[in-house]
C-alpha cells in the first residue's frame, strides 16, 4: 500500500484585523500559539495517526488558548453566557458530529467528536446537546474558566452599543479550525467557535453545520470554513468547494477560489477556509485583509501567518 504525504492546516479566524490593535508582541503570541497547535496535529500524523485525530488534537489546543474565539476564549452572548458550537468531520469513517449552543464543555471539538462515535445522530443542539455533554463525563469548567477581560470588554461595548460583533471592531471573525491528510490518504476536518459577541436568540452559526463550515470526504476534500456564518450557511460553502472538485474536476485550489472570490464575495460574504485533498499541499484561501493561519505543506515545510 502506497503511503501519503502527511500535511496539515489550521486557521484561528478571519477577517479585518486591526494593525494598530495587533501590537508586535501580540502576533507573535498568535502566530506561537497556531504554531504550537499545527506542531501537536503534525506529531499525531508523523506517528503514524490518522487524520481524525490529527485534527481535533489540533483544534483542542486553540479551544485551550484564550486568544482565540473558541473554548476558553469565547466571547459571550447576550446574556453573559459562552455558547459554543463544533463540528468533527472524517473521510476515512465518512462520519461527522456536531453540537451547538453547549456551555462550560472545556473542548467541544470533543463533544462533537462524541456525537459522531457514540450515537445515531449527526447534530445535538440547546438543551440537547447540553444535556449530552453533562452526561459525557467529559470535562466541564466553571464560568470563571471562559472569562477573559478582553472578551467581557467587548461584550459590554456591544451591549451599550445594542450590536452584534463578529469579533470586536478588529473584526477577526473568530472560528478555530484544521483538515489534514495522514499518510494512508484518509482526510479529516474539525471546526470549532465561539460566535458572535452579544449574539441573541440560539443563533447557530455555520460552524456546526456540515457542508457549511466543515466538509471532509476521502478521495476529495476536507474543508474548515472561517467567517460570517450566515453567508457560509446561505451558499454552503464548504460542500460547494467539494461540487467544484467532484463534478467539475477542477483542481482543489482552483476550486476554492472560486467559490470564496466567487458566489460568495459576490453576495457580500467574507471570510475564509482552509481545505487538503489526497494530493499537494493545503489550500488556504481568505477574501479579507487577514487569516489567522499555519500549515505545513507536502516538502515539510512550517509557515505561520496573519496577513
Amino acid at each position: 500500500m502506497s503511503r501519503s504525504v502527511p500535511v496539515m492546516a489550521i486557521h484561528g479566524g478571519a477577517g479585518t484585523p486591526d494593525r494598530a490593535r495587533l501590537t508586535p508582541e501580540m502576533q507573535k503570541a498568535y502566530l506561537e500559539a497556531l504554531q504550537e497547535a499545527l506542531k501537536i496535529g503534525c506529531s499525531v500524523l508523523d506517528n503514524g495517526g490518522f487524520a481524525d485525530d490529527a485534527v481535533v488534537e489540533a483544534v483542542k489546543s486553540l479551544e485551550d488558548c484564550p486568544l482565540f474565539n473558541a473554548g476558553r476564549g469565547s466571547v459571550f452572548n447576550h446574556e453573559g453566557r459562552h455558547e459554543m458550537d463544533a463540528c468533527y468531520a472524517s473521510g476515512r469513517l465518512r462520519n461527522t458530529g456536531a453540537v451547538a449552543g453547549v456551555c462550560r464543555v472545556r473542548n467541544p471539538i470533543l463533544l462533537a467528536r462524541r456525537v459522531a462515535e457514540t450515537t445515531p445522530h449527526v447534530f445535538l443542539a440547546g438543551a440537547g446537546a447540553q444535556a449530552f455533554a453533562d452526561a459525557s463525563g467529559l470535562p466541564q469548567m466553571p464560568d470563571s474558566w471562559f472569562f477573559t477581560e478582553h472578551r467581557h470588554l467587548q461584550w459590554q461595548e456591544a451591549r451599550a452599543a445594542e450590536e452584534i460583533w463578529l469579533d470586536h471592531g478588529e473584526r477577526k471573525m473568530g472560528t478555530v479550525g484544521a483538515v489534514a491528510r495522514d499518510i494512508f490518504g484518509h482526510l479529516a476536518a474539525a471546526t470549532s467557535t465561539g460566535g458572535m459577541t452579544n449574539k441573541k436568540f440560539g443563533r447557530v452559526g455555520d460552524t456546526p453545520v456540515y457542508g457549511a463550515g466543515t466538509f471532509a470526504e476521502d478521495d476529495l476534500c476536507a474543508v474548515s470554513c472561517t467567517g460570517h456564518g450566515e453567508y457560509f450557511i446561505r451558499h454552503v460553502v464548504a460542500h460547494d468547494v467539494a461540487a467544484h472538485v467532484r463534478l467539475l474536476r477542477m483542481p482543489l485550489s482552483e476550486a476554492a477560489w472560486k467559490v470564496v472570490y466567487g458566489n460568495l464575495m459576490a453576495h457580500g460574504g467574507e471570510g475564509g477556509l482552509i481545505a487538503v485533498g489526497p494530493l499537494g499541499s493545503p489550500v488556504l484561501v481568505f477574501n479579507c485583509p487577514g487569516m489567522f493561519r499555519a500549515w505545513r505543506d507536502e516538502e515539510g515545510n512550517i509557515f505561520a501567518a496573519i496577513f
